[in-house]
């Protein structure tokens, strides 16, 4: 009797083990990431992305990649992601504007509720799409083109004029620090306030509507380096529809996107652009004030 009831309950047990697995697995977040063009070499970081973000455990990726600039016409036509099978679309592209079908079905899809990650040169794209400039807010644009937004040394908005001051631009790469703005935000909670992110361009200038727009982090962009002298955006979202954009200037080359601090706001981002909420840790090789941190070294 005593060996049954001992079988049965191991049985109990591996039987709930494995419906958490299974549940484990059916938790895990659809993450479509968008390339085949850019000013950056996307064959390189594309890799990258879906590598730490699988490593995460909280999703599952996929890639669609675009034909080449100016390529065939009906491979164009046959390029249609299907943003709607995901739970958060991450665009590494650069390029050539897509087919007036597939700007269509992603504003209805993030309108719709869905999650939109914006890394580095993506945000350089499509500056002819008016509601694209809406999603992500600030772009690599002219001086001509819109306000542009910095913080000042009191970490107050400063809404410069389109027309006025810099345009886009950075200077030459370098590890800079990045000062997180909201501590509250589920993104950011539990970052450190200060930290050093790992060999970059530091974007600087962005232009656009910049309306809603909310920033999580930023960057002091130094005359010394060919900066601007002020705090420049870094991380920030905008809400378009019962969607939200998460975008970050950061991540220019595949060294850049193995900063632990890069990889950690990114799947952060990716989580709560899908579900509204944060469950990724952040991780104790995280960078410190004084240090970078590179995931594998």
């Amino acid at each position: 009797m005593i060996r049954r009831v001992s079988l049965l309950l191991t049985t109990f047990a591996v039987v709930l083990v494995l419906l958490a697995s299974d549940s484990s697995a059916a938790e895990k977040l659809k993450l479509l990431i968008v390339d085949g063009q850019n000013n950056h070499n996307w064959k390189a970081t594309t890799p990258v992305l879906k590598a730490f973000l699988e490593k995460s455990g909280r999703f599952t990726v996929t890639v669609a990649t675009s034909p080449a600039r100016n390529g065939k016409e009906a491979d164009w036509a046959k390029f249609r992601p299907d943003f709607a099978a995901n739970d958060v679309v991450l665009s590494n592209y650069n390029g050539q504007l897509w087919p007036k079908p597939v700007q269509a079905s992603l504003e209805k899809y993030v309108t719709g509720g869905g999650g939109l990650v914006i890394v580095h040169a993506a945000n350089n794209a499509f500056p002819q799409w008016g509601e694209w400039n809406k999603m992500i807010g600030l772009g690599w644009r002219g001086a001509g083109y819109g306000e542009r937004v910095t913080l000042d040394k009191a970490g107050k908005t400063v809404r410069t004029a389109k027309g006025k001051g810099p345009g886009a631009g950075h200077g030459p790469q370098h590890p800079f620090s990045v000062v997180v703005r909201d501590r509250r935000h589920p993104v950011m909670a539990g970052i450190p306030a200060e930290w050093m992110h790992f060999r970059d361009e530091l974007y600087h200038g962005q232009r656009g509507p910049a309306l809603n727009m909310h920033i999580l982090a930023t960057a002091f962009s130094a005359k010394a380096k060919r900066g601007t002298g002020v705090h420049e955006p870094m991380v920030w979202w905008i809400p378009y529809g019962k969607g939200k954009v998460f975008t970050t200037v950061m991540g220019h080359a595949d060294y850049s996107m193995k900063c632990v601090g890069f990889q950690t706001i990114v799947s952060r981002g990716a989580e709560w652009s899908a579900t509204g909420k944060v469950t990724l840790a952040v991780p104790k090789t995280f960078p410190s004030a004084e240090e970078t941190s590179v995931a594998g070294e």
